[in-house]
């Protein structure tokens, strides 16, 4: 679980408490509480549900016979070559 620092005292949360039970009544803050629980757990689920459609989509691209990967791969390893090729000279100097 991710930690965020809050940068508010402990009287400053005591009267943040005060002005919600003046305003909402004790009555209505588990309610409040309630919703905000749900509507946290509902963002929660949707970002999880974005991330496992993104990982399921990206195993379903066939990398190896993919065409697009295969000029991509070829273009990395000439790029690959060019740099061992400069840095040759130099990696055997020192």
């Amino acid at each position: 679980m991710m930690h965020i620092p809050l940068f508010i005292s402990g009287t400053e949360i005591a009267f943040i408490v005060f002005i919600l039970v003046m305003v909402f009544g004790a009555d209505k803050i588990p309610e409040i509480a309630r919703g905000l629980g749900k509507g946290m757990r509902q963002i929660k689920d949707a970002t999880n549900e974005i991330k496992r459609e993104i990982t399921d989509s990206a195993q379903d691209i066939d990398v190896k016979n993919n065409p697009i990967t295969k000029d991509i791969t070829k273009n990395i390893k000439e790029v690959q070559k060019d740099i061992d090729d400069l840095t040759g000279p130099i990696k055997r100097t020192f």
